[in-house]
């Protein structure tokens, strides 16, 4: 009997998502049919959404970085008891973090992290929470883990692909310190930093619902 092959997901050129062996896509209302290999729209105007129907080569789709993007960089925020990383340019501003522990994470303010403002268990929990893998943690020296979890893609409603349990992501470099466990991908068209989301689906009103 031959080993299951590790899921994984590769963005087509100017295309869609080519998902391998995934077992568990969900949305807001549950669990989708899966099938070893999905083709997944990437371009926000497929008219069967999250599954690619061709727009992309009809709209021109281009899934190139753009310009005026925030861009790799990686800052480490020392406190008593732990350390927080993150890296800006792949968030996808979900604001898990300026919502959920206001006193650690300050929004709009710099520097925007206070690593002492909560306990380390409060920081850490609030860091796990974070879907992108922008934000991570060290104490003692020791990058904390992320908990192990079954690869799964998630379609947020009017919002990126959250991707946990470590599906691989051929042929994309991540950002420094990025988590390989879980991360976003745009599917709304717009991010200028495609295949991730930077968190545009909400400036440009993406909708689920405009087909």
């Amino acid at each position: 009997m031959s080993e299951k092959s590790a899921p994984s997901i590769a963005p087509m050129p100017n295309g869609p998502y080519l998902v391998k062996d995934l077992e568990t896509l969900t949305n807001s209302k549950g669990s989708i049919e899966s099938k070893p290999i999905m083709a997944l729209c990437r371009c926000g105007s497929s008219a069967n959404k999250p599954f690619c129907d061709g727009t992309h080569a009809q709209i021109g789709f281009s899934g190139e970085k753009e310009e005026g993007r925030t861009e790799d960089r990686y800052q480490s925020f020392t406190g008593a008891a732990i350390t927080v990383h993150d890296n800006r340019g792949i968030c996808a501003h979900a604001a898990k973090c300026t919502g959920g522990l206001p006193s650690v994470f300050l929004y709009g303010q710099e520097p925007w992290i206070n690593p002492d403002g909560a306990s380390p268990a409060e920081v850490e929990a609030t860091i796990r929470q974070c879907p992108s893998g922008a934000l991570s943690y060290s104490i003692e020296g020791k990058k904390g883990e992320a908990p192990e979890s079954e690869p799964a893609i998630h379609v947020a409603k009017n919002g990126p692909y959250v991707v946990s349990g470590g599906p691989a992501l051929v042929d994309v470099e991540q950002g420094q310190g990025a988590s390989r466990e879980r991360y976003t991908l745009c599917r709304c068209g717009g991010s200028k930093n495609k295949p991730f989301c930077d968190g545009s689906h909400g400036r440009i009103k993406f909708s689920d619902d405009d087909n």
